[in-house]
């Protein structure tokens, strides 16, 4: 399935701007709210689903001979329509 990328940022920031970043997306999260994500005039707002996949990756970009880069991810995703049938409840 082709990816259409909706929104993205990406920027320099020190590791505690990255920490209140996170904590506000979670504080969001938790109490269930929409997150607005803003990027000098644009701007996109999800509505998170009370249940999601979530994955956490750690990767190394590079030449396996020298240094490279690490990536920190974490992903939020659910099917658009609302539905998935993989977390029914029996």
């Amino acid at each position: 399935m082709p990816e259409e990328v909706l929104f993205e940022s990406e920027r320099q920031v020190d590791r505690d701007a990255a920490a209140d970043y996170l904590r506000t997306v979670a504080d969001k999260l938790s109490d269930g709210s929409s997150v607005t994500l803003e990027r000098g005039g644009e701007e996109i707002t999800v509505d998170v689903p009370s249940s999601v996949e979530f994955e956490v990756k750690v990767e190394r970009e590079g030449p396996a001979d020298g240094p490279g880069e690490i990536g920190f991810e974490l992903e939020l995703e659910w099917p658009e329509d609302g539905t998935d049938d993989s977390l029914s409840v029996t």
